[in-house]
């Protein structure tokens, strides 16, 4: 069984310290309807995250 995982959006935002907190509700609330959210540190800028919503 194949695991596919499309991503749906991808935002650059401004990096903020509780930032993490809402992404790990989101994945807690939303998880039954196929929805996972990620958080990652921008590459080319220290000060940005890469948020992005996928379907699972």
């Amino acid at each position: 069984m194949e695991s596919k995982i499309e991503v749906l959006s991808t935002v650059t935002i401004q990096k903020s310290p509780d930032l993490y907190k809402i992404v790990d509700s989101l994945n807690r609330t939303l998880k039954e309807r196929d929805l996972m959210f990620g958080l990652a540190l921008d590459k080319e800028n220290d000060e940005k995250a890469v948020f992005t919503i996928y379907r699972t």
